[in-house]
């Protein structure tokens, strides 16, 4: 099973977005239906693409590959391995979801649907690419309409939040683009092809210069402190769906350009800066943690979260251990569901309320007792309960990281403390106590938040009971991986 089903998936959107453009202005309800289709059958085929991958394999599958401009060795080169497809998956989830959460939009509807759609492509093509010349593309193309879906949808200070997340963003694309140059001309004949890129040896200082380049690029978008200012004031600012994408899938294509590119091309670099990785991450769940205990504003306290949780990642990864890696990965994708739950969750009370300051609730779990049960399982599910997704990956990334960095993991292990203290410190304060009387007659999640929940709250308790669904997609892949970085060695495997 090969096909074309990676363009298909990759540029549905596109398609939904050029039909929306030929939607007449008053009728702005046909443009949420088309995006809705458009995402919709890019989930489907997603999820054709997962009932074809085969788990056993650790190289690439379906493979597109086609020159495009010959004069450079540039080609249109597509593949995924067990790395790319539980992105893949995440995605089309989430943006299938982002559009149903976007439904009470009002403004300039046409133009938010297609920008929306456009990014969909974008971070898709990401997480397909295997040019890098075609990976930057697709990095690049992704900017441009979240720019705009946060200036222009965004919260009163939109404009600002906008520029500062455009401004780190291209940044790190300089950087990204000086690395990419760097590969092209160290081989001979050039080439953007990541497999022959992996199967090239590089020398030490090479490595580590090319490597910091990356890690900066991809660092901001993680985001990795110290580069991570742009995040809170993004995500408070922006739309509801847009946040949801922002956490769910944009935070990931970071520690995902690590894995992709970072890790198999430039092996003795990685192995150089294993451990300020692991002493970043460190940095990123405590601080993370404690600057999410301070706020007062649920969506900033979400937001830290997501700082938190992915200073998770970056630990296990840096480990570079079996469990590490693969709970780094694993993490991934129950943090893209987790942290979508909790942003859809802070758009139903603040669609309701208009103000998301967590003092100002209290006692809606009266009021509200559906959407009360929803946002326990998102906030228990964020605070690692056992039983749910986020506790299995957090367990193995501290696993692994634990025979490697045993103080860091120690130091580490006090952000789970803190994590639950923020959690449940909201989750009080907003559901419990006296009732406030401004909200006596506050409406009940409605059936279109729930649609956009309860597959997500599906999703977090299945992989918490039963994980080997998505951790089955990548165990060959880590082997792999982990093999290159013993032996700093080409990607054979690959």
């Amino acid at each position: 099973m090969q096909g074309y089903y990676l363009t298909l998936v990759t540029f549905l959107p596109v398609l939904g977005m050029l039909a929306i453009l030929f939607v007449p202005k008053e009728k702005a309800e046909v443009a949420k239906v088309i995006a809705g289709v458009a995402t919709g059958l890019q989930l489907w085929v997603a999820v054709m693409i997962l009932a074809g991958f085969d788990r056993g394999a650790s190289g690439m599958q379906f493979i597109e590959q086609y020159e495009w401009i010959k004069t450079f060795n540039i080609e249109y080169f597509m593949g995924i391995d067990g790395l790319s497809m539980p992105m893949v998956l995440l995605t089309a989830l989430l943006s299938f979801i982002g559009v149903f959460a976007s439904w009470n939009i009002k403004k300039s509807v046409k133009g938010y649907f297609a920008l929306f759609l456009l990014l969909d492509t974008g971070m898709m093509g990401v997480f397909v690419s295997l040019d890098f010349f075609l990976f930057y593309i697709f990095w690049e193309v992704m900017l441009l309409p979240m720019y705009f879906l946060i200036g222009m949808w965004g919260g009163p200070q939109r404009e600002y939040a906008a520029i500062k997340f455009f401004l780190y963003t291209f940044a790190g694309s300089i950087l990204m683009l000086l690395a990419m140059l760097g590969l092209y001309f160290s081989q001979d004949p050039h080439t953007f092809n990541m497999l022959e890129l992996m199967n090239s040896t590089y020398g030490r200082t090479f490595q580590i210069v090319v490597f910091l380049a990356l890690f900066i690029a991809f660092a901001i978008k993680v985001p990795i402190f110290p580069f991570h200012t742009w995040l809170p004031l993004a995500h408070v600012e922006a739309p509801t769906a847009i946040s949801v994408i922002l956490a769910g899938v944009l935070l990931k294509m970071g520690t995902y350009g690590l894995l992709r590119i970072s890790f198999p091309i430039l092996p003795e670099g990685t192995v150089w800066f294993a451990l300020p990785m692991a002493i970043l991450g460190v940095i990123n769940i405590i601080y993370g943690a404690m600057c999410a205990m301070a706020q007062t504003d649920l969506k900033r306290l979400v937001a830290y979260s997501s700082i938190n949780h992915m200073g998770i990642v970056l630990l296990g990864m840096a480990a570079m251990t079996k469990a590490g890696m693969s709970g780094a990965i694993f993490q991934m994708f129950n943090h893209g569901t987790v942290t979508a739950m909790l942003f859809l969750s802070v758009g139903v009370i603040y669609d309701r309320a208009h103000h998301r300051n967590i003092d100002g609730f209290g006692g809606l779990a009266s009021k509200m007792p559906i959407y009360s049960g929803v946002v326990a399982v998102a906030f228990f599910a964020g605070l690692g309960l056992p039983g749910l997704s986020s506790f299995i990956s957090e367990a193995m990334s501290f696993i692994g990281a634990f025979p490697v960095y045993t103080t860091l993991t120690i130091i580490a292990t006090i952000g789970i403390v803190l994590n639950a203290g923020y959690f449940l410190w909201a989750f009080q304060r907003i559901f419990f106590g006296e009732l406030n009387e401004k909200y006596a007659d506050i409406a009940e999640i409605n059936g279109r938040e729930l649609f956009t929940l309860v597959p997500l709250a599906v999703i977090v308790i299945f992989l918490g009971i039963y994980p080997m669904p998505i951790l089955g997609l990548f165990t060959n892949t880590v082997n792999s991986l982990l093999e290159v970085l013993q032996f700093g060695g080409g990607m054979a495997m690959f």
